[in-house]
């Protein structure tokens, strides 16, 4: 057993080591975070361990015992959304949506973290989050509106 904050709420998962990504789709049934390539090569499956963007897809529950863990379904709701997510919406930056979680809870924590950044930081920055529907520059786009 793993005792963990989840979304500002403590939880505990059962098994320490199943992949935290898989504890978290089934055992809290969070499908915001997604599993892409399984070999932290996609960005699909980030989440915020301690508000540090990271791959939950082979990171054991138990490194995140006693720490605060944040996905999508943490950063906003359907009534009152995370503005990269209404930025997203509005640049219709999402196709099949799947690579956008790993992508706004990445660059919430840069925004949080590293505000002023220009677009090509942005883009060295996302780099590592694939997106098969070639909406690159549309969630740039999106992500430079809420960082002005």
């Amino acid at each position: 057993m793993t005792a963990f904050t989840l979304n500002g709420t403590s939880v505990t998962a059962a098994d320490p080591d199943m992949p935290l990504l898989h504890a978290l789709r089934g055992e809290f049934a969070l499908n915001g975070v997604r599993h892409g390539c399984g070999e932290e090569a996609c960005g699909a499956c980030h989440v915020l361990l301690d508000g540090k963007s990271v791959p939950s897809c082979t990171l054991p529950v138990s490194a995140v015992s006693g720490r605060a863990v944040t996905t999508l379904e943490g950063l906003g709701t359907r009534a009152a959304p995370h503005p990269l997510q209404t930025a997203l919406l509005e640049e219709q930056a999402g196709q099949c949506a799947f690579c956008l979680p790993g992508i706004i809870v990445t660059a919430s924590a840069l925004l949080r973290d590293r505000p002023g950044m220009t677009e090509d930081e942005w883009r060295a920055a996302l780099v590592g989050h694939l997106c098969r529907c070639y909406a690159h520059n549309r969630i740039i786009r999106a992500i430079m509106k809420v960082a002005s």
